[in-house]
C-alpha cells in the first residue's frame, strides 16, 4: 500500500514538474519572440531648440519624468537590478561617452525611442517606459533631446539585460512593462504644447508619470512584481484623497505621509516626486482629486 503511494506521490510530482518546465519553456520562447520582432516606424522630425530655456526645461523633466532614476543623475546609465530571480536590468548610458550611444544618434533616433520604444536596430527597448513619453507634448521632447544631447560624456559600458525566470514569467503573463512598444498607440500624434497653468488639465498631463504604477485610472492594484508592496489608490475614493493640497505637496517633497510614514524611495520615489514645482503638484493634486 504505502509502495503505490509512494509510486503516484512521485508521478504526480513529476508530471507537475514537467508541466512547471513546459510552462516556463513555453514562456521563454513566448518573450524571447517578442524582444526579437523587428518594428520599423516613419522617421519623424522636431524642430530641436538649445536655448537656455528649452536646456533648462529638458533638464526639469529629466529630473521629473524618472528618467535620473534609472539612467543616474549623469545619465551615463547604471543596473538596476542584479537578481538571480528577476535577473540583471541594465539602464543604458544616454551620453555618447564610450559605452553610450553613437555620435551618429540624433533627434530621429531620440523620437523613434521616446515615441515608438524601440532602438536604432529596429529592436524593442527593454523595461524603457516609453508609452508613458510617448504621451509627451512636442516641445516638452524637443527640450528633453536638446537637453540630453549636450550633457557630458560619461565613459561606461553596462552588461546586457539578462532576464531571469521571475521576469520571464511575469513578462509572458504581461504582468510587467517589458516591451513599451505593445502598449503605444504609433499613430497618435503628438500635441504641440502642454497646459502649463495650474489646473486639472495640467495635473492630468503630469500624471503620465504616475499611470505606470497607478495605472491609467490611477486606482493602483497588485504589487508590480514579487516582494514589491500593493500600488495604492490616489484617487478621490482613495486614503490620499484623504489628504489636504498641503498634506499631497508635503508627502511628495519629503517622503513623509500625514501619518508619519516615512516612504521608501524604491516603492515610491519620492525624491523625483520633491523636483516638481508647487505649482505642478498642486495641479497634479486637483486632477486626482477630480477622479
Amino acid at each position: 500500500m504505502i509502495r503505490k503511494i509512494l509510486k503516484w506521490t512521485g508521478l504526480t510530482l513529476g508530471m507537475v514538474i514537467l508541466l512547471v518546465i513546459a510552462g516556463f519553456v513555453a514562456a521563454s520562447v513566448n518573450v524571447n519572440r517578442r524582444i526579437q520582432e523587428d518594428y520599423s516606424f516613419k522617421k519623424e522630425e522636431i524642430d530641436i531648440t538649445a536655448d537656455s530655456a528649452a536646456l533648462a526645461r529638458g533638464k526639469h523633466l529629466v529630473a521629473i519624468k524618472g528618467c535620473q532614476d534609472c539612467h543616474g543623475t549623469d545619465l551615463g546609465g547604471k543596473i538596476m537590478m542584479d537578481d538571480g530571480a528577476v535577473g540583471k536590468l541594465s539602464a543604458s548610458n544616454l551620453t555618447k561617452g564610450n559605452g553610450g550611444l553613437p555620435q551618429s544618434y540624433g533627434p530621429a533616433d531620440w523620437l523613434t525611442a521616446l515615441r515608438h520604444g524601440i532602438g536604432t536596430n529596429g529592436k524593442p527597448l527593454l523595461f524603457m517606459p516609453s508609452h508613458e513619453t510617448a504621451l509627451l507634448s512636442e516641445q516638452d521632447i524637443s527640450a528633453i533631446i536638446a537637453y540630453c544631447g549636450q550633457v557630458p560624456k560619461v565613459d561606461r559600458k553596462l552588461p546586457a539585460n539578462d532576464l531571469g525566470p521571475v521576469a520571464i514569467i511575469m513578462s509572458a503573463l504581461d504582468k510587467m512593462p517589458l516591451l513599451s512598444v505593445e502598449k503605444i498607440d504609433h499613430n497618435r500624434p503628438m500635441i504641440a504644447k502642454a497646459d502649463s497653468s495650474e489646473g486639472v488639465a495640467q495635473g492630468k498631463y503630469l500624471s503620465i508619470s504616475c499611470s505606470g504604477c497607478h495605472r491609467e485610472d490611477m486606482k493602483g492594484g497588485e504589487p508590480l512584481a514579487p516582494g514589491f508592496p500593493p500600488v495604492p489608490n490616489i484617487t478621490s475614493s482613495g486614503h490620499v484623497g484623504k489628504w489636504s493640497q498641503q498634506q499631497f505637496i508635503t508627502t511628495l517633497t519629503t517622503g513623509k505621509t500625514p501619518e508619519g510614514h516615512v516612504l521608501k524611495n524604491d516603492d515610491m520615489p519620492w525624491k523625483m516626486t520633491a523636483q516638481y514645482t508647487k505649482t505642478e503638484l498642486a495641479s497634479l493634486y486637483l486632477y486626482l482629486k477630480s477622479i
